[in-house]
């Protein structure tokens, strides 16, 4: 096994949670991690012509690397189709982020980050993601649950096609792929001697802390916390995370909605994100979607007690032990929860304070080394 190997990422779609990702692999790697990047902007384009540009950079930048990492951004065939003369011998790895035949589409066909026709969905993506994979010398899940779901998706999806339909290649597709979760980098969100105290005369925060899009169903949160104010417990608001474009309707109507209960609004810079984070309460999720949940994973980590549907990756978060109080199957579970955390509060804070040590094992001192090492076997 070679100690030290020289990677480059490549990463069309370079912002977020990608961009995070890469850095905090670079930084705990025991490889030489150097970067091919792109901005995150225009993500169809980046699907389609990223890898053109990429590899019109390779060339020209003289890289040498002894092992690629590639995001599920990059369209892998084309890429290696214009390098092959420099590539033919170097290992490739795809890393799925996400996917694009089982990321959900909007109700509304106008909104969202798709913008597609009601219902629709555009094939020609999910099959670069498919091409890309049988290109890729092995494939990198985030979750559990992104492996099974995509795996449980594909067939159908082959299926759709006239004729030579290649099914037989789902089986060596799931030979070559295992789950090697995303590391985070706990260390940021540190306080180090300054402790954010509990506030008995302020009424509990609940924090979301999430990307303002319809996956995230914001629908079903603003009704768990309209049923919770009219039974007149109080509380307090946060509402951060990206937005990207057009925010929801619901936002809209939820900023008169809870106008008394708002202490922030929008996107946080780094030094509020991690105030708001020790501050805050409960963190919530009502998602329709979440193939790994970075944000609730920083939320535990501070301290803050969080209620998550037990589907998606939300059960990968978290120890079994938890499960009973943190996870809830149906809305008014949500809300029984909810109730329970906002008014027994300091036993919600035990509670959380256990599960912020349970969370460090995906810490990146923790993860980087699994990359480092199945990396290695492939040289």
């Amino acid at each position: 096994m070679r100690e030290s190997m020289k990677l480059l990422v490549i990463s069309p779609y370079h912002g977020g949670s990608h961009a995070a990702w890469t850095v905090g692999y670079q930084q705990h790697s025991r490889h030489e991690v150097s970067l091919l990047t792109l901005p995150d902007r225009f993500w169809k384009w980046r699907m389609h012509g990223g890898a053109v540009t990429l590899a019109r950079r390779f060339r020209e930048q003289g890289l040498k690397p002894d092992v690629l990492l590639a995001t599920d951004m990059l369209d892998v065939t084309t890429f290696l189709a214009h390098t092959r003369d420099l590539t033919h011998r170097i290992p490739l790895v795809l890393y799925m982020h996400e996917n694009q035949l089982t990321y959900p589409l909007p109700e509304d066909g106008t909104t969202g980050p798709m913008r597609r026709q009601l219902r629709e969905r555009d094939y020609h993506y999910a099959f670069i993601n498919y091409a890309s994979m049988l290109a890729a010398d092995t494939v990198w899940f985030n979750s559990q649950f992104h492996l099974e779901s995509w795996f449980t998706a594909v067939p159908a999806f082959l299926k759709h096609f006239p004729e030579y339909n290649e099914l037989g290649t789902v089986t060596g597709l799931q030979k070559k792929s295992q789950v090697l979760p995303v590391g985070v980098d706990f260390e940021k969100l540190s306080m180090g001697d300054k402790q954010w105290a509990l506030v008995n005369e302020e009424p509990p925060l609940i924090l979301w802390n999430q990307r303002w899009e319809y996956d995230k169903n914001p629908e079903a949160f603003f009704a768990v916390l309209a049923v919770v104010a009219a039974a007149g417990i109080p509380f307090r608001l946060a509402l951060c995370g990206q937005q990207y474009g057009k925010r929801p309707s619901t936002f809209d109507a939820a900023l008169n909605q809870f106008a008394s209960q708002l202490i922030h609004v929008g996107h946080a810079d780094f030094a509020t994100y991690r105030r708001l984070l020790w501050q805050a309460d409960v963190v919530i999720s009502t998602a329709h979607h979440e193939f790994f949940g970075i944000s609730i994973l920083e939320a535990i980590y501070c301290h803050t007690f969080p209620l998550l549907p037990h589907r998606l990756s939300y059960p990968e978060l978290i120890p079994p032990t938890y499960y009973a109080d943190c996870l809830y199957h149906t809305q008014d579970e949500l809300v029984t929860r909810l109730i329970w955390a906002l008014t027994h509060r300091e036993q919600a804070q035990e509670m959380a304070r256990e599960l912020s040590t349970a969370v460090t094992l995906f810490a990146w001192p923790a993860i980087a080394p699994r990359y480092d090492a199945s990396l290695a076997t492939l040289m």
